[in-house]
């Protein structure tokens, strides 16, 4: 009878944490189509004239389309990097291996305000400016442990059967990475591609830290706005975002799944390579 309760109780309070976590995000979706200038419960009314101003306020828009190529740019280098580094760390053995994996590791490790000030304060003692390149550079060593994380775990569970077969077929190495090691990656690539640019996207912490003058991102410019008052239009970009970041996540955990399901893709057989 104890152990019921116990569970019963465990349940309730997991259900109030979630209820915790989520009600705020609920709210700010609902506010967003309410027609009214203040946001208040209940809703005077259902409009998505806020979605409309969002496009005509021009801030809005440059921040949007700053995240959306710092983003781009942020998982590409990210990825092509990780990608690299995961091939050299699984399929070589490379002098320094558990130093080098850790250096990628260490920004996940390190607390995000704490590498920002850091690296600012590097910039300071060096006299070099805040730049949008530095900023660049920022974001990807921040993603760079996840997309590493899950470029080597699907290495590591693909096996070396298909890119021996490659080799002992007269095929050069660069034939066997881009015949049969990159088409059997490719659904862990484009996962970590957009884990890479989620992250970015939302970033806020070392964004403040990090970013030029003038330059401003989608969290920042949230962030600027909340200082002022709190816009409906805040409400309706606030939306945008959460809308982009459960599509590409929802989608990096499918691919990603997806390559476990096909054991890391020996399920299929790759084309015959080109010596």
């Amino acid at each position: 009878m104890s152990t019921s309760i116990g569970w019963r109780l465990l349940k309730a309070f997991t259900v109030l944490v979630y209820a915790f976590l989520f009600a705020p995000i609920v709210v700010v979706v609902v506010l967003a189509f309410n027609s009214a200038n203040v946001g208040t419960f209940p809703i005077s009314g259902v409009s998505l004239k806020w979605f409309a101003k969002l496009w005509e306020n021009e801030a809005i828009v440059g921040a949007f389309l700053n995240s959306l190529l710092l983003g781009v740019l942020t998982a590409v280098i990210g990825t092509a990097v990780s990608m690299l580094a995961a091939i050299a760390l699984v399929r070589y053995t490379v002098r320094g291996r558990k130093a080098i994996g850790t250096l990628i590791v260490a920004p996940l490790l390190v607390p995000e305000t704490v590498l920002a000030v850091g690296l600012l304060l590097l910039l300071r003692i060096l006299d070099l400016p805040r730049t949008f390149g530095l900023l660049l550079a920022g974001h990807v060593l921040i993603t760079l442990p996840f997309s590493a994380m899950v470029i080597q775990a699907h290495l590591a569970s693909l096996g070396r059967t298909w890119e021996e077969a490659a080799a002992s077929l007269g095929a050069s190495p660069f034939a066997v990475l881009r015949e049969v090691t990159l088409p059997l990656s490719l659904p862990a690539i484009v996962a970590a591609l957009l884990f890479a640019f989620t992250i970015s996207f939302d970033n806020l912490t070392a964004s403040l830290f990090w970013r030029p003058s003038g330059v401003e991102t989608v969290p920042t410019q949230v962030f600027a706005m909340l200082r002022d008052s709190v816009s409906p239009e805040i409400n309706a970009l606030g939306t945008v975002m959460i809308l982009i970041t459960l599509s590409v996540s929802l989608l990096a955990g499918v691919l990603r799944k997806f390559a476990s399901a096909t054991g890391g893709g020996r399920g299929r057989r790759p084309d015959p390579p080109t010596p």
